[in-house]
């Protein structure tokens, strides 16, 4: 790998954009932070990671609209949206994925599910 995968990590709870962070780094993905929706609206402009992932309950703009707007914009569009959620009903998995996001994971998360849909979404599976 030439160059590392940059994923930027939605979350708006210091705990889990720890956890979250610390094991993408030991699996070697470079980390970018947002802590609401207008911060990764425009972290996603400025630096365009490979992919996101978007806490859906945000404080000022959540999750679902952030990723709405980011999918409108013809800059941002392709880049994948997995959303994290602790809404495990399945209709919570269908909003998220009607407002564009890629794929959709649960938490606590299942780290090694996650890895892979990450390498899935960025073409390295």
């Amino acid at each position: 790998m030439t160059s590392k995968t940059v994923v930027l990590v939605v979350e708006d709870n210091d705990l889990n954009a720890d956890m979250i962070s610390q094991r993408l780094k030991r699996k070697g993905y470079e980390i970018l932070f947002a802590t609401d929706g207008e911060e990764a609206i425009k972290c996603v402009q400025e630096n365009l990671p490979q992919i996101v992932l978007m806490d859906m309950s945000l404080p000022i703009l959540d999750g679902w609209e952030a990723t709405r707007r980011l999918k409108a914009d013809a800059k941002t569009k392709k880049i994948p949206i997995i959303a994290l959620t602790a809404h495990t009903m399945s209709e919570d998995r269908k909003h998220a994925l009607d407002a564009g996001c890629d794929d959709y994971e649960t938490k606590p998360i299942d780290f090694t599910r996650l890895i892979e849909k990450i390498e899935k979404l960025i073409g390295k599976l």
